[in-house]
């Protein structure tokens, strides 16, 4: 139990970090790290597998995050630039 609270604190703090991307590779990126927390943290509540959870999110939001351009979500210049 106390992993998974772990797991879930550091998706949460990591949340704000990913939300960034101005070009296909960064959103996929962002999208694929905001998924993976939000599916982690859905799975962890609901009493589902957590690795499920962060994979199945992951997955959904790098596919989202790579099938948009700037026109349809603007998220800013990523930080590392």
């Amino acid at each position: 139990m106390q992993r998974l609270r772990q797991l879930l604190a550091i998706s949460i703090l990591a949340l704000p970090l990913a939300a960034c991307g101005s070009g296909q590779g960064d959103r996929a990126l962002s999208g694929g790290g905001i998924g993976a927390g939000a599916g982690a943290a859905g799975a962890a509540l609901t009493g589902g597998s957590v690795l499920g959870g962060a994979v199945l999110g992951g997955a959904a939001g790098a596919a989202t995050g790579a099938l948009t351009d700037d026109d349809d979500i603007d998220l800013g210049e990523p930080a590392w630039d």
